[in-house]
């Protein structure tokens, strides 16, 4: 004798990703022109603004600026490494990219970043 166990719901589908066939199978639906619309506008907007980002927090093209959040970084990364600040550490590579400014690879990791972000906030929308 089996046990009275209540009907397994149907699978969520969402409608920005998927549309259920008369079969009851999901098929994926295109994106509109406002989600790529929203991707290419995250996009730009990191590129553009990372560098007033870098400097607001303190990574400027002078230096790391005292007494702001960028110091407290540098102070944090020279006390757990000894009392330097380690090649490549997080505050080392926004150091350069706030003395110098991004380089081509920093450039695309900030848009993908940007457009990752503006996808995200795309789907949470459900545009």
């Amino acid at each position: 004798m089996k046990p009275n166990r209540p009907p397994t719901p149907p699978p969520r589908v969402y409608k920005t990703q998927f549309k259920t066939h008369q079969d009851g199978y999901a098929i994926q639906q295109d994106m509109g022109l406002l989600t790529f619309v929203a991707l290419g506008g995250g996009a730009v907007a990191g590129v553009v603004g990372a560098p007033f980002v870098l400097g607001a927090i303190g990574f400027t093209s002078a230096g790391i600026a005292a007494g702001s959040y960028a110091a407290s970084m540098m102070s944090a990364a020279a006390v757990a490494n000894g009392g330097g600040v380690a090649a490549g550490s997080l505050v080392a590579i926004c150091q350069a990219a706030g003395a110098a400014g991004l380089s081509g690879t920093a450039t695309a990791a900030v848009a993908g970043a940007g457009a990752a972000t503006a996808a995200a906030v795309a789907e949470w929308l459900n545009i």
